[in-house]
């Protein structure tokens, strides 16, 4: 993942990108991606925080109601990001113009993220209290992997639904390089204290809009 990251990014930096359909349909768009979002990035750093420190993830659901608390926030977050990529999925479905753009690389991407939605909800369903094991097995796993070191003993005890989980986790992040999963590496974060953007019209905008008036061959449908 980080070398072909690191590889599209210096051959051919302009085609990463989110490739946004925005502009082909955005009334779906919007009732998913929002959702699938804000679950995903909510999941993500739960599972970063049971990594990074698990002594206070395990010493957290020492105490019964913070881990039906912290258990049942977590299997939210998944149904909310269920929720957003079945929105996705259907948008991609019914709009003959965002079928008509869907490559075959979208539709690989679709499916290992659905395989990992449905593994992590079957797990923190039928495998519960995964908040505490997760910090004492999984993040030791983890771990071993860093530092080049594999120990596959506790995680191969695991049920079938983890090793599931575990797996297109890999996948998903092995196919970053080939994927619009790729633009996130780059987010513009100078964004965030640049100067304002001006946006100066090099015409009138109310003679624009005059029905009679044909502008770049098309006129305009504001009749």
């Amino acid at each position: 993942m980080l070398a072909g990251s690191i590889i599209r990014y210096r051959v051919a930096g302009f085609s990463v990108s989110s490739l946004s359909s925005q502009f082909l349909e955005s009334s779906d768009l919007f009732r998913g991606i929002r959702p699938f979002h804000w679950g995903i990035l909510l999941l993500f750093f739960g599972h970063l925080s049971g990594f990074i420190f698990p002594r206070t993830v395990i010493m957290m659901g020492a105490i019964p109601i913070r881990l039906f608390i912290l258990e049942a926030t977590a299997f939210g977050f998944g149904v909310l990001t269920m929720y957003g990529m079945t929105m996705l999925i259907l948008r991609r479905l019914q709009h003959e113009r965002l079928y008509a753009v869907t490559t075959p690389i979208d539709v690989s991407v679709y499916l290992i993220l659905s395989l990992q939605i449905i593994s992590g909800l079957w797990v923190a369903f039928f495998a519960r209290w995964g908040s505490v094991w997760f910090a004492s097995v999984i993040a030791p796993y983890l771990k071993s992997i860093f530092t080049f070191s594999p120990d596959i003993v506790a995680v191969s005890a695991m049920p079938v639904s983890v090793k599931i989980h575990v797996i297109s986790a890999f996948v998903l992040i092995g196919m970053i390089p080939f994927t619009r999963f790729m633009h996130f590496l780059v987010y513009p974060f100078a964004y965030l204290w640049r100067s304002y953007q001006y946006v100066i019209w090099n015409w009138d905008r109310r003679k624009i809009r005059i029905p009679g008036r044909i502008i770049h061959i098309a006129r305009p449908k504001n009749n």
